[in-house]
């Protein structure tokens, strides 16, 4: 379990933190963790679907889950005199979960039209092929959401035998923040979770020959959406994760960062233009995403290529590296004082990493980054030429040409 009590707040929060993602599916059940998770709110052996949310309603609850590549979290945020009760319908949702073929069915459907805006959101399908291109040949390639085609070939004995080979003991964390009495809550949760198998085999490390890729979608928007994207450093990189959440921040994280004034500032070319990157236990990704006029897609992409260039060349200055540390440092912080951000990041890191990540010592490896560190980090990502990149357009275009012209 993972604890985080904070006496002067009036509300807690409470996790089921699962091991398993996209990543652990194959191309055939591919999006069954999100099918899954979607399901666990379709009624149990004691609960209706509608019971459910009637049962979170009565106790002031905010009840949700998310599925991502890695890990499935099912979670209720409530006043800390409900807390107990919040815990009592989240463990009869994961355990008793009927997973009635009706429901599959209507499920099924909603996920569907869950793929379909998807789709008519041409900034989200950028970033999903974006993924799909730099993860390519290892299982971080396959979509959370599954397709059409793997979607219609799951079937309850495919959830059952999941559940059963995934949600083992090994692979979950219950992630707790805010106010309880602690000895309390181990009490509760002691042998909830035993019918569950032990565990399960760790997921192989994928290595792969990365070969930059491109991708065009031509579809009828009004602005054409371009994301590129090259390898990062995963969640466990002592020596590169925070260097890089700082070039991040320098590069397009913020209001004053250099991708933000050169191509929103200066050239009036995008209203959103921004940098990011995710990190996952065997990889991760550097992306930058700049949404513009169809005529002046490469105007962007020169804007871009300028900015790398400028990095490989220059580096980042001293102030830039200062100002970035205080913006990360006050994220962090910000981040601290909502309970459902600590128990998100005590689920995810105790998961992911086997512990959790002390406040002091965040700080801490935020201040420690030196110029030499950025220009390791700056290494990764300067050259154009080995990003992935995908367009979302309302007219085709020579992507090589683009890139390399």
């Amino acid at each position: 379990m993972a604890m985080e009590k904070i006496p002067y707040v009036q509300s807690a929060s409470v996790g089921i933190w699962v091991k398993a993602g996209s990543a652990d599916e194959t191309d055939k059940n591919n999006g069954i963790s999100h099918y899954i998770e979607h399901m666990l709110f379709k009624g149990t052996d004691n609960r209706t679907a509608k019971q459910i949310a009637e049962d979170v309603d009565r106790i002031g609850g905010n009840m949700n889950a998310f599925t991502g590549k890695e890990a499935t979290c099912y979670y209720i945020k409530t006043l800390d005199s409900n807390l107990e009760k919040a815990c009592d319908i989240l463990i009869d949702m994961f355990l008793n979960s009927q997973f009635d073929e009706v429901e599959m069915d209507k499920e099924r459907m909603v996920i569907l039209e869950e793929m379909k805006m998807t789709e008519d959101t041409p900034d989200d399908l950028v970033h999903d092929m974006m993924s799909e291109q730099v993860f390519q040949g290892t299982p971080l390639e396959r979509q959370i959401i599954g397709t059409e085609q793997s979607l219609a070939g799951i079937n309850r004995d495919d959830i059952i035998d999941y559940i059963g080979k995934q949600y083992t003991r090994d692979s979950i964390v219950v992630s707790l923040a805010g106010n309880f009495d602690e000895e309390y809550m181990c009490n509760y949760f002691e042998g909830r979770l035993s019918k569950l198998t032990a565990s399960k085999p760790a997921r192989p490390s994928s290595s792969r020959i990365y070969v930059p890729k491109k991708q065009i979608r031509v579809k009828d928007v009004e602005q054409s959406h371009i994301c590129l994207a090259v390898p990062g450093i995963q969640l466990d990189n002592d020596d590169l994760y925070y260097p890089m959440v700082l070039l991040n921040n320098i590069m397009g994280g913020s209001m004053s960062s250099r991708l933000f004034q050169n191509i929103r500032e200066e050239k009036g070319l995008a209203y959103s233009v921004y940098s990011g990157h995710t990190s996952y236990m065997d990889a991760g990704a550097y992306f930058i995403y700049a949404g513009v006029n169809s005529n002046k897609i490469k105007d962007a992409v020169d804007g871009i290529a300028c900015e790398l260039e400028l990095l490989k060349r220059d580096g980042v200055t001293a102030d830039e590296l200062a100002m970035a540390k205080e913006q990360s440092k006050s994220s962090y912080i910000f981040g601290l004082e909502n309970v459902n951000s600590r128990m998100f990041a005590n689920g995810k890191n105790i998961l992911l990493l086997g512990e959790s990540r002390e406040p002091q010592k965040v700080l801490g490896e935020i201040d420690a980054v030196t110029l030499d560190d950025m220009v390791r980090a700056s290494e990764l990502i300067c050259d154009l030429s080995q990003y992935c990149v995908s367009l979302v357009t309302n007219r085709d275009v020579d992507l090589e040409a683009l890139i390399n012209g």
